[in-house]
């Protein structure tokens, strides 16, 4: 994409999910990336801010988020919106938007429901459709169709609505989990992301509590077999071609990759892993065909684990708006594979409009 006027950005972050403030960090990443001496001739941002409470505010006041002159976590819908009018995008002016580019993880963004929304502006959108999201965020969903696919998972079970609060019930579930599965196992909300609502169980007394930690937030919930693993991780861009990034290890301290330790330790992140071609391409032929399975396009990060005892490659799970925070794998993934976040940021726009 070259000449012709600017191509105007509509960053769209922050949102009513508990990942709003992760969001908030890779939107000012990518905002810093357009606004780069190599783009700046070719791209203008609109800043989209959706606040905690799912109310979206003005572009004025969006961008005084992304630059810190006002505290996201004090904005109020009525500071900034007209309580009467109807329509929830009423003085959202966003009719001279090229391109959207939606950094909203977790729910109401990354669970396809922007998509759906941004669909009916008929602009392109940066990333995958409705589909690939809702599917990609739902870890039982895409769980289902790994297995259909015959790709190598951890051993796991799933509960959908169960009621804890019913002891025949309750008794029912912990007995399954103790038949089918080996400790130490995850708990996890079937749509979340970031880590946020998982615990790590090591015996019996812990998976109540555990259970009612991830039915906070989903009612449908997946135990997964914990196995001793290393945390590869692989980045996925195009649309009719997809093309793998370097692969990635995270090496941590802790005992888990737990929210905490993905944005507020010092991890270790190598890139290219320390692992043999003949598992670099195994990873990345498992990457494009689980992004194929769940019509992921745009751009994604494939998250495996490789068993340590075996070398056995295990998928995990797929993100279709990986973090772009300082801390995030994915710009690190194609920096060394040699597009830095500047040239990244424009190669996903060049991308959505399939230049």
């Amino acid at each position: 994409m070259t000449g012709g006027k600017k191509k105007c950005i509509g960053l769209i972050f922050g949102g009513n999910s508990n990942e709003h403030q992760v969001s908030i960090s890779s939107a000012k990443t990518v905002c810093k990336a357009f606004n780069s001496e190599i783009n700046k001739e070719r791209f203008i941002v609109k800043a989209f801010y959706i606040n905690k409470y799912g109310d979206w505010l003005d572009s004025d006041s969006s961008e005084k988020i992304l630059i810190g002159e006002i505290e996201n976590i004090k904005t109020k819908k009525q500071q900034f919106l007209n309580q009467g009018k109807i329509n929830f995008l009423d003085g959202i002016e966003f009719q001279n938007v090229d391109v959207w580019f939606p950094l909203l993880h977790g729910f109401n963004g990354e669970d396809g429901s922007i998509h759906g929304l941004l669909r009916f502006t008929k602009k392109p959108v940066v990333g995958c459709g409705i589909i690939g999201s809702a599917l990609g965020m739902d870890k039982i969903l895409m769980k289902t169709i790994f297995s259909n696919l015959k790709l190598p998972q951890v051993n796991y079970l799933v509960f959908q609505n169960a009621d804890l609060n019913d002891k025949e019930v309750k008794n029912i579930v912990i007995k399954k989990i103790l038949n089918k599965l080996n400790f130490p196992v995850f708990v996890k909300p079937s749509n979340s992301g970031s880590s946020l609502g998982i615990s790590k169980v090591i015996n019996e007394s812990e998976i109540l509590q555990a259970l009612k930690k991830a039915r906070e937030i989903d009612p449908r919930i997946l135990i997964e077999e914990g196995l001793e693993v290393r945390e590869i991780e692989c980045g996925i861009i195009g649309n009719s071609k997809l093309l793998t990034s370097e692969i990635g290890e995270v090496n941590y301290k802790s005992d888990w990759y737990d929210y905490d330790t993905k944005y507020h330790s010092d991890n270790k992140i190598i890139i290219p892993a320390e692992i043999d071609s003949k598992t670099t391409k195994k990873i990345k032929e498992i990457a494009i065909k689980s992004c194929r399975a769940l019509n992921i396009f745009g751009f994604a990060r494939v998250d495996f684990f490789l068993e340590k005892s075996s070398n056995k490659i295990l998928i995990n799970e797929i993100n279709t708006i990986p973090g772009f925070t300082k801390n995030s794998m994915f710009p690190m993934l194609w920096e060394s594979s040699g597009l830095k976040i500047e040239q990244l940021v424009a190669k996903l726009v060049d991308i959505s409009l399939d230049l």
